[in-house]
């Protein structure tokens, strides 16, 4: 299957949201509002265009991958890093390879652009294959209560999380209630 990976533009926003929606429809451990998510990274501080990554397959768009802007917080240390949320690829084409794609990619970006970590929390099978480990192992900790293995870290670059441990602070998009 030929897909093209590239940023995703703003004529995108609706199509990938609805690609959003339907990815996690029967997903068990969903809310089913990560489209909603979605929208409100994008008009908030934390968006970076660059890292908004669409996957295509004639001319339509069959997956999403979004790296927004987090810090880590100890005390009076500040730590930019990147939350991976989330990853999404229209149903029919699941287990093809996509979201390896969509990732590898973004993470790639995410390095040309400077950035050292990335945070996630996902499936413990799943994001080891990209080097993602525990968090916990650098006493990184989510702002809420989530099992360790579930709560990952990725150092985009060599020992970049060597001195760094405090507590994820995610953009206020992920905790604000969509009115509509």
């Amino acid at each position: 299957m030929d897909f093209i990976i590239r940023q995703e533009y703003e004529n995108d926003y609706l199509e990938t949201e609805e690609v959003v929606r339907k990815a996690f429809l029967n997903e068990t451990f969903s809310d089913k509002t990560e489209h909603k998510l979605v929208s409100r990274i994008r008009k908030s501080d934390a968006f970076i265009p660059a890292l908004s990554i669409v996957a295509e397959k004639n001319q339509e768009i069959v997956g999403h991958v979004l790296l927004s802007k987090i810090t880590i917080v100890n005390d009076e240390n500040i730590v930019n890093s990147l939350a991976l949320a989330p990853v999404s690829v229209e149903p029919m084409y699941q287990k093809k390879g996509i979201g390896h794609m969509l990732i590898s990619c973004a993470l790639k970006k995410a390095v040309d652009i400077g950035y050292q970590s990335v945070i996630v929390l996902g499936h413990k099978d799943y994001y080891p294959k990209f080097g993602f480990k525990p968090a916990h192992l650098w006493n990184i900790r989510a702002p809420f209560e989530v099992p360790n293995d579930v709560f990952m870290a990725l150092e985009l670059t060599e020992r970049a999380l060597k001195n760094v441990q405090g507590v994820v602070v995610y953009s206020k998009a992920f905790f604000e209630e969509d009115l509509s």
